[in-house]
């Protein structure tokens, strides 16, 4: 939808086809709004999104005012409409052959929509109870994978990136949750961790003369 101030400035006659595809392309949720810079008025607008009109104040303020580093292009910035909806705005000066400022071209998109896809999908993904523990007390392949990633979230960094120390401290875990009194356990720890199985066996010998020599003190 356009709404155009009457007299069909030429400004709009050239402009308008690059409005209408960025408010096709956006849908209804951008309005695209021309405003004539030596009067501070709307010259038309599509997808209008507030009652204001072709003719109504721009309020755009002082152009020479502007940083002359952005180019021209400002943006994108936040605006608020009267029911709370917020927006992310771009607003580009349009300049004739001379340079002067012929036209000033606003995008505004309603970020309502992004945001409530956002909040769906964080609901959707985060988990709504705690996780019922008897149901994985006999899945011990489950816990491993348990152990390892909280470890991996706590310290931040990807499970190749460990260091021996965190190997150790993962170990450590896994062995007070009696993972090794599993048959077969070790394979499944080691592709966890993404280590071969002789550097496993390295480091649990390594935890279990730590573990004794704190034994003997």
């Amino acid at each position: 939808m356009m709404t155009v101030e009457e007299g069909d400035d030429p400004r709009v006659r050239m402009w308008a086809p690059a409005c209408q595809a960025v408010a096709l392309l956006l849908g209804p949720y951008a309005e695209v709004v021309l405003h004539d810079p030596d009067t501070d008025r709307i010259l038309a607008v599509w997808n209008p999104m507030s009652s204001r009109g072709p003719g109504d104040p721009s309020l755009l303020g002082e152009l020479d005012a502007l940083d002359p580093s952005a180019r021209d292009v400002f943006g994108p910035y936040e605006k608020l409409l009267a029911d709370g909806r917020r927006l992310s705005s771009v607003s580009a000066i349009l300049r004739d052959a001379e340079g002067k400022a012929s036209a000033v071209l606003c995008v505004n998109l309603d970020r309502t929509p992004l945001e409530q896809a956002a909040a769906a999908l964080s609901a959707f993904g985060a988990p709504t109870v705690s996780r019922p523990e008897p149901l994985f007390e006999q899945d011990w392949s489950e816990r491993v994978q348990h152990i390892v990633g909280a470890y991996v979230r706590e310290c931040g960094r990807p499970v190749e990136r460990l260091t021996r120390t965190d190997r150790l401290a993962v170990l450590a875990r896994l062995d007070e949750a009696k993972v090794f009194a599993v048959r077969r356990a070790t394979p499944v720890v080691a592709r966890a961790l993404r280590v071969s199985r002789s550097t496993l066996y390295g480091l649990l010998a390594e935890l279990r003369a730590s573990n004794a020599k704190d034994q003997t003190r």
